[in-house]
């Protein structure tokens, strides 16, 4: 088999994956006989059915699991799954196109395929009411739109964090970016971010204010990962980027804002311990590095809508550290 897409699944119902499975049976010009789909309940009580999974015209694998959240189910996934290639896919998204494997299957042949791929992806949003569809570029941030050799997860030994549950995308996804020199990128978008009313991190304008933590979480333990395997120059690059991220970010508007104090305060915080701990390896960064990514970070704070600094970065690392 070519490809597996890997479903976690907790409460999504047969209707709400549906699209996903309906854009995988209307691929044009692929044998669904080198396609499958792993789904993996996460100890849920909501089941899809028998019938409705046996209607689609290629391999479809479900899988009831204890709970343990979404980065465990993956894995799960990850250790069922027997294909060449494999994609993780949400259940509430769904392919762009109906050419999308064709694409793929097009990389997979081009100049012996490749160890990991990253693509274009399509998300769909709000615009004061009104849909409207933005596309993602150069993303490590997200699943969505990833494509790997299973045989180099399994001997880089690249797993999910079973630890993180909050993005916790990102540090699965860098690893797979930075291990391997075979590495994709694919300017034709397949796949579709969908909207969904029920998603807690479109719809709550403070989202990023109650879990910056949690990528302060999902960095700290991609450095550690990266010191473990003995890669100083990732673990360099990675670490000033998440500082210089945090710096910029608390310059931002909404957490200036009184009203949002707590967050601040609780973020600054995880921040300090984050820091303390790789203070030695922002030492190790040198000046032009730091110049490099700074000018990077705070071009893209700025398109976001930050003001101009209120403090400077030392002036902040002090602060922080007096906390």
């Amino acid at each position: 088999m070519k490809l597996q897409i890997l479903v976690p699944q907790y409460e999504e119902t047969n209707e709400i994956i549906k699209p996903l499975l309906d854009s995988l049976a209307i691929q044009q010009n692929v044998d669904f006989d080198e396609i499958g789909v792993i789904i993996v309940n996460d100890g849920s009580d909501v089941k899809l059915t028998e019938e409705f999974l046996k209607s689609y015209p290629f391999e479809i694998q479900y899988v009831m699991n204890e709970h343990k959240g979404v980065s465990a189910t993956r894995n799960k996934c990850l250790d069922l799954a027997t294909a060449e290639y494999v994609m993780f896919c949400d259940a509430d998204d769904m392919f762009y196109n109906a050419c999308g494997l064709w694409i793929l299957f097009q990389e997979m042949t081009v100049n012996g395929g490749f160890d990991s791929l990253t693509s274009i992806f399509v998300e769909e949003s709000r615009f004061n009411g009104q849909v409207g569809y933005l596309n993602r570029e150069q993303d490590s941030t997200f699943v969505h739109g990833k494509v790997h050799r299973r045989k180099y997860l399994l001997q880089q030994n690249i797993r999910w964090n079973e630890k993180l549950t909050i993005h916790e995308d990102s540090y699965f996804n860098i690893l797979c970016q930075n291990l391997s020199q075979n590495v994709k990128y694919c300017q034709a978008p397949f796949y579709l971010w969908k909207w969904r009313d029920a998603s807690v991190c479109r719809h709550d304008p403070k989202y990023i204010l109650k879990t910056y933590n949690n990528m302060l979480d999902s960095n700290d333990a991609l450095i550690d990962e990266f010191m473990r395997r003995r890669m100083l120059q990732q673990a360099c690059v990675f670490c000033a980027m998440m500082i210089f991220d945090a710096y910029y970010t608390m310059n931002k508007s909404e957490w200036i804002n009184q009203e949002n104090k707590e967050y601040r305060d609780a973020t600054e915080k995880r921040f300090k311990e984050y820091f303390l701990k790789h203070e030695h390896i922002w030492n190790q960064v040198t000046d032009q590095e730091k110049m490099m990514i700074s000018n990077g970070i705070r071009s893209r704070s700025v398109q976001e809508g930050m003001p101009m600094e209120s403090i400077t970065i030392s002036d902040w690392l002090k602060h922080v550290r007096e906390l």
